[in-house]
C-alpha cells in the first residue's frame, strides 16, 4: 500500500559517524559551500512559504522538472556548474516553469491569508486541540460505526476481557480486531488474533480502511 509523507526540510543536519566512533555534524549551508560553492540567503519566514506553496502547487515534482535523480546520473559533467549547463540546455523551460506555479500558489496564500481572523484562529486552535485529537484516539470507534452503518448492523467496542483476546470491537455478532496497517509486517503479533482485521492506514485528511469481507 503506498505510503503518503511530506517532508517539510527547513533546516537539516547530517550525522556521519567514523569507523572509530568519531562523530562530527554537516550544516546544510556547509555542504552547499562545499559542494555548490555558493549559498542563498532568503528573509526570514519566506523559505518557510515557498516550501508550502511549492507542496500545494506540486511545483518540483517530476512530472515538472523532471526525475532530477536519474538526471544528474544521465549528466557527462562532474561539476556543479557542469549539471547547471546541461540540464538548462537540455529543460530551458522547467525552472521557469515550477517557479511560476509557486508564485501562483503564493498569491492564493496571500489571499487566505487576509481572511484569517482572531476569530477564525480561535475556532481552527478548538478544532485541532479538541476535536481532531478526540477523535484520533477514538479511531476504532470511527471504523466500527462506519462499517457497522454500511451492513445496517449494530456495533460495540470490546470489554477490557475481550481486548485480552486482541477483539477491539463487534459488529453485529462478528468480533473484529481494528489494527494499523503496520501490523501487516509484524506476522508474530497477528499470530495472537484470531478474529478478522480491519486495517487503517493514516493519509493526509483522514484514514484509509481495508479489510476482507467475512
Amino acid at each position: 500500500m503506498r505510503k503518503f509523507f511530506i517532508l517539510s526540510g527547513f533546516v537539516w543536519m547530517l550525522l556521519v559517524t567514523a569507523a572509530f566512533g568519531e562523530e562530527f555534524t554537516l550544516t546544510t549551508r556547509k555542504m552547499m559551500q562545499s559542494v555548490v560553492g555558493e549559498t542563498t540567503d532568503f528573509p526570514k519566514y519566506t523559505t518557510q512559504l515557498m516550501n508550502l506553496a511549492n507542496q500545494n502547487a506540486h511545483a518540483t515534482r517530476p512530472n515538472v522538472v523532471g526525475q532530477l535523480s536519474e538526471l544528474i546520473q544521465q549528466c557527462p559533467a562532474d561539476d556543479y556548474a557542469g549539471w547547471v549547463r546541461w540540464y538548462t540546455r537540455h529543460h530551458p523551460q522547467q525552472l521557469e516553469t515550477a517557479a511560476i506555479k509557486i508564485m501562483n500558489m503564493l498569491e492564493k496564500l496571500k489571499a487566505a491569508l487576509e481572511q484569517i481572523d482572531q476569530d477564525m484562529v480561535q475556532a481552527w486552535v478548538n478544532d485541532l486541540v479538541l476535536a481532531k485529537t478526540y477523535v484520533g484516539l477514538h479511531v476504532q470507534e470511527s471504523i466500527l460505526k462506519q462499517i457497522a452503518a454500511g451492513q445496517n448492523a449494530s456495533w460495540r467496542l470490546a470489554r477490557p476481557d475481550e481486548e485480552s483476546q486482541g477483539i477491539d470491537g463487534y459488529i453485529g455478532h462478528q468480533a473484529v480486531s481494528v489494527k494499523p496497517v503496520s501490523y501487516r509486517g509484524k506476522p508474530m503479533l497477528m499470530e495472537n488474533i484470531a478474529v478478522p482485521i480491519i486495517y487503517y492506514q493514516k493519509i493526509r485528511g483522514g484514514i484509509r480502511v481495508s479489510y476482507d469481507p467475512w
